[in-house]
């Protein structure tokens, strides 16, 4: 598979599902699928498409033909086949229900390719990219909802190789032509009503319009112009809750990216806890005068940090923002990324020649305190108080007397302070609790996964710190890898991961041989902001709730079928349940 192919000896469409299978790292021999067990057994697919399945199945009992129904995740929901060789064949490959087709996972083959390609996908033969595959062909159409156009599945008709025929692609286009005439049918009132609406809204106004429900999400093309990705999201669920009180409303919403949206929610309709509307949205600007009084630093100024993506740019922001009204300020967030050194960067940009002193919790103790005391009385610069969580009980009361007298002062010289606090460590003690209250401001600093896009600035910028200049690059192939991963430690993680490969690398080019291990613990894709922030919330909810699916979905606010696709899509493993009744 990775030998060059010459012009005209492969089919357009399977060669372009190679080069993404190879991008996916597929292995081309041998196995490697995930299993969901829990898959949501109704669906409108399902509800719509069972009975055309088992109708076309029985049809075709006595052909060595297998009709098979596909979430648009790839998950096989439905396997009816009639042959009984090609019936254990199929187990043998995993093509079964519970088991992920899509080709990020199996490479080339109708299911996937028909999902990556969103149109009719033939595949024969040798042309599948995993060898097991070999002796098969396949045919998979996908399936959209008929008023939303949302692909929602595949129907799929896998047979032997040597008995494939140019009608296997006509016979399931035609099945799932059947599949979204029976939607339409099931369709109810109320998403009628909600695409009317929209499609009146889009005609009558030029701006961004969007349409919502518990389950539907449209947006015309200003929208997706106008919006960031990572706006999206805090939009949606603002909106959506004031479109369940059924009543016109007008809301202004400060966005991520530090844009704020007028956005008029008008219900198409609400009963029995759901709601469905439609949204205009303006980006409002800015106060002019007030952006001039505060002189807000793009975050690209701040000196020893690097990231350009709008939650990054935000929290750069906010936090320059509170050291220009000297407001005391608590940087929280995870181990690594970054607190101390967005404290001093905004420091030496607004008062480089002033005094910076950064004191480690970690070193606590009498002399510790002293210092704590001697910078507050006699210091105007900056004091970064860090790690302020692994205070001792004693420690902490001993810093809130400390901080005390100076908590009210109104001296335009007195220090800024500023604590951080490493989040992720268990539950804040009352007295850890009651210290920050003496900080009127806190900021939230995100984890690398929320801004990930950030990695390709991080990497050139760490390796030339580690180099002291050296010429060492990062190649295309390694900054993928580094970008797919999670990176539960943060920029530190990855300044670590860098310092290994430098200490063996000085100068040439990266490689994914290069990468240690622990980079191999990637996920499939990069997901953007957006999605890394909503699988940190399912992550959340499920362990809030014992892994209780159901209860999890609720909390969240969305239909148990999505949190159950999300979980499938997002590769989330389950919390373990004490309770086997609980697993929603």
């Amino acid at each position: 598979m990775n030998d060059p192919v010459e012009p005209g000896v492969v089919r357009a469409p399977i060669l372009a599902s190679w080069t993404r299978s190879r991008h996916y790292e597929v292995p081309a021999d041998h196995l490697e699928l995930p299993y969901e067990s829990d898959c949501e057994p109704d669906t409108p697919l399902l509800r719509a498409a069972a009975p055309i399945v088992a109708e076309v199945a029985d049809q075709l009992s006595g052909e060595p033909v297998s009709v098979i129904l596909c979430d648009e995740d790839g998950v096989v929901l439905q396997r009816r086949t009639g042959d009984s060789a090609l019936n254990q064949h199929l187990d043998r490959v995993w093509l079964a229900p519970g088991f992920s087709y899509a080709e990020r996972y199996i490479g080339t083959n109708g299911i996937g390719t028909a999902l990556e390609g969103r149109g009719p996908a033939q595949v024969f033969g040798h042309e599948h990219y995993i060898e097991q595959l070999e002796g098969l062909a396949c045919a998979g159409v996908p399936i959209r909802h008929p008023i939303s156009g949302k692909l929602l599945g595949v129907i799929d008709l896998t047979c032997w190789r040597r008995e494939a025929n140019k009608m296997m692609a006509t016979a399931a286009a035609t099945i799932a032509r059947r599949i979204e005439e029976t939607l339409l049918e099931q369709s109810g009132r109320r998403e009628l009503t909600l695409l009317h609406d929209y499609l009146a809204a889009c005609q009558r106004n030029r701006g961004a319009v969007l349409a919502l429900s518990d389950d539907l999400l449209m947006m015309n093309d200003r929208a997706r112009e106008l919006l960031d990705p990572g706006d999206q999201m805090p939009l949606v669920a603002n909106a959506a809750e004031a479109l369940s009180s059924g009543r016109r409303r007008q809301l202004l919403i400060d966005l991520p990216s530090g844009a704020t949206a007028r956005v008029q929610c008008r219900p198409s309709w609400s009963e029995a806890g759901r709601s469905g509307g439609v949204l205009h949205v303006q980006l409002v600007s800015p106060d002019t005068s007030n952006a001039r009084s505060l002189n807000l630093p793009h975050p690209a100024t701040l000196p020893a940090t690097v990231g350009s993506g709008p939650m990054w740019a935000k929290c750069c922001q906010a936090i320059d923002r509170h050291f220009q009204a000297r407001e005391w300020l608590v940087l929280q967030g995870e181990p690594g990324t970054g607190k101390r050194t967005l404290a001093r960067a905004t420091h030496q940009l607004r008062r480089p020649a002033a005094h910076l002193r950064l004191l480690d919790a970690q070193d606590y103790g009498p002399r510790w305190i002293a210092e704590v005391a001697e910078e507050l009385a006699t210091g105007a610069g900056t004091l970064v108080l860090c790690r302020v969580d692994q205070l001792s009980a004693e420690g902490v009361h001993a810093l809130m007397d400390a901080l005390e007298p100076h908590r009210e002062s109104t001296d335009p010289q007195r220090p800024w302070v500023v604590a951080t606090v490493d989040c992720g460590r268990g539950r804040m003690s009352q007295a850890l609790t009651d210290l920050l209250a003496s900080f009127p401001r806190t900021v939230d600093v995100p984890p690398l996964r929320h801004h990930i896009e950030d990695v390709t600035e991080l990497v050139p910028h760490l390796i030339a710190r580690l180099t002291r200049g050296a010429e060492l690059t990062c190649s295309p192939d390694a900054m993928r890898v580094l970008m797919r991963n999670h990176w539960p430690g943060n920029v530190e993680q990855l300044y670590q991961v860098l310092r290994k490969i430098v200490a063996r690398r000085r100068t040439g080019q990266i490689t994914p041989a290069d990468l240690p291990a622990e980079c191999r613990a990637t996920t499939r894709r990069v997901l953007t902001p957006l999605e890394a922030i909503e699988c940190d919330a399912i992550v959340e909810a499920l362990i809030e709730t014992d892994g209780n699916k159901a209860e999890a979905a609720r909390h969240l606010g969305m239909s148990r079928a999505t949190i159950y696709r999300k979980i499938r899509g997002y590769g989330i493993s389950m919390p373990t349940c004490a309770d086997p009744s609980r697993t929603g």
